[in-house]
């Protein structure tokens, strides 16, 4: 190996895999935002992201070693259908879907109003 050759780690980073679904600049802000609202209203303490050729998901915990209390997932393939954003329940039922992401985090947000009223 020479001293200016950069070797990626197979299989690890995002970028590795072609055609991998991942959110954009915005759509992370727009999830990352809502995050820390959360974490500061004291509802949610840890997240995970995963990503895949047919989607891209964002999972808010309230303990790491439970269930997700919310997840959002983004596939693209179901753009032209029922829209490609979907909001899952702890329990895995859908929640919410739609062709824009604030509309589909929309009940997360009004849940974080009542937490703050609270």
């Amino acid at each position: 190996m020479g001293g200016g050759s950069v070797v990626p780690f197979p299989g690890v980073f995002p970028s590795a895999v072609p055609g991998q679904v991942g959110f954009t600049r915005e759509e992370l802000t727009r999830i990352l935002d809502l995050y820390g609202r959360m974490v500061a209203a004291g509802e949610w303490r840890d997240y995970a992201m995963d990503f895949t050729r047919d989607y891209a998901a964002f999972a808010a915990f309230r303990r790491a070693a439970e269930r997700p209390q919310a997840r959002v997932e983004k596939r693209p393939a179901l753009r032209g259908k029922q829209g490609m954003w979907t909001l899952f329940g702890e329990h895995g039922q859908v929640l919410k879907r739609g062709h824009e992401l604030p509309g589909v985090l929309a009940p997360m947000e009004r849940r974080l109003v009542k937490a703050v009223e609270d």
